[in-house]
């Protein structure tokens, strides 16, 4: 056997694009190939890193596409601060923080993380850096360290262009629900109550029987509309328009809410090398719809760079990035509209009622008061929180050599 030195020589980007020999490194540093990323058809690169890089712990804050994600990098360095990294993309400095408004906006909502701008499909490696003296190649800002993204171009690919295309699609299920108990039907100390959130009722098939809203007894509503047997009133179904008796039944509220998730992938790239040259595009779309009904994203990024040799001494080169995208969301958290979903009485039927009143769409009509809470079904309709984003980013650069294999920019 022959040994070869060179065969455990790993290269890594550091500051200002550099290649250096990772063993030379005086700092702690880890590498993640881009096919690594889009193994699992993850469109956010936050969510993607999860569970691939040792020391590096993130945490969604949702479900729902286009979702924020807090990345912690070998523990926090602030209770109360921000200890989101750094982001360097082909050594331009981005900011993994969301762009907050300070106006009015849909109260629990959750802003996206502008790493979401970011297509994991045109990522050629990232590594990341920590500890201080990573943290002294980009400054302040990079206290709680660094990841540097190295995207996709022509470097080292002379020839013909090189053309690849893929696609993929992932869906999304909520996997496992609380047990709910299906015996007692909505209200209080054994007795009926229509306007009441907590199921301590009579049992679901005795609510026939309810001295105030049964169809089987003397009340009020058996005198208007006369004897309804086997069924019982339901106010909310009046206030809808339809018929307001209803034969007593379990309901599988929190299953019927939730939807099943699909995102659908497309990436386009063509990469070319010449002698004293390369040039790189990269086309992807993201269409996402949410387990929750209404939320979804639509995300189209575009990608051009170059790079030139004018001499032996002077390289020059470009990187553009577009990004369009379209998010919908929905309120968490204390706000939350599962709150109406996963509260609701076995014996209501929260996806067949209407969540408005008649001819009056803005007017809630749920099983309990809407005080902080909005109906789930009304909110998917009528309280949407919307994020549209266009934007630009990139850079340009200069390189003179100043001796051969001695580079300085």
């Amino acid at each position: 056997m022959e040994n070869h030195d060179n065969a455990l020589e790993e290269v890594v980007v550091t500051a200002m694009g550099q290649s250096r020999q990772k063993r030379a490194l005086s700092y702690a540093t880890q590498e993640v190939k881009g096919d690594k990323l889009t193994e699992a058809a993850n469109s956010n690169l936050a969510t993607a890193l999860q569970g691939k890089v040792s020391g590096v712990q993130v945490t969604p804050s949702s479900g729902m596409p286009g979702a924020s994600a807090n990345i912690t990098i070998r523990g926090a360095r602030s209770f109360t601060g921000n200890n989101s990294p750094l982001y360097i993309v082909d050594g331009l400095p981005i900011s993994s923080t969301s762009d907050q408004s300070t106006g009015n906006s849909v109260s629990g909502a959750d802003y996206s993380s502008r790493g979401l701008d970011i297509d994991p499909n045109d990522i050629e490696s990232i590594n990341i850096l920590k500890g201080q003296a990573a943290s002294a190649l980009y400054g302040m800002r990079a206290s709680n360290g660094v990841i540097i993204i190295t995207t996709k171009s022509g470097k080292g690919k002379q020839g013909k262009p090189q053309i690849s295309y893929s696609s993929n699609v992932s869906f999304d299920k909520v996997s496992v629900l609380p047990d709910f108990q299906t015996k007692y039907a909505q209200g209080t100390g054994g007795k009926y109550s229509p306007l009441s959130s907590m199921s301590w009722g009579p049992a679901i098939d005795q609510l026939a029987n309810d001295a105030t809203y049964g169809g089987n007894t003397d009340n009020e509503y058996t005198k208007q509309y006369g004897k309804h047997q086997g069924q019982y009133y339901v106010p909310q179904r009046a206030n809808a328009g339809l018929d307001p008796w209803a034969t007593p039944q379990a309901y599988n509220n929190a299953k019927d809410f939730f939807n099943v998730g699909n995102t659908f992938n497309n990436s386009f790239n063509i990469v070319q090398g010449f002698e004293k040259g390369s040039y790189a595009l990269s086309l992807g779309s993201t269409n996402a719809n949410g387990i929750v009904p209404s939320t979804g994203m639509d995300r189209y990024t575009a990608k051009l760079s170059g790079e030139a040799k004018l001499s032996d001494k002077w390289t020059t080169g470009f990187t553009g990035n577009y990004v369009n995208s379209h998010i919908s969301k929905q309120t968490g958290a204390n706000n939350g509209i599962v709150a109406t979903v996963y509260g609701a009485p076995a014996s209501y039927d929260l996806k067949g009622i209407p969540s408005y009143y008649l001819n009056a769409p803005t007017s809630q009509n749920t099983y309990r008061g809407t005080a902080g809470f909005d109906g789930a079904y009304w909110a998917v309709e009528n309280n949407k929180f919307t994020e549209d984003t266009q934007r630009f980013f990139g850079n340009g650069f200069g390189q003179y050599a100043t001796n051969l294999g001695e580079n300085q920019n």
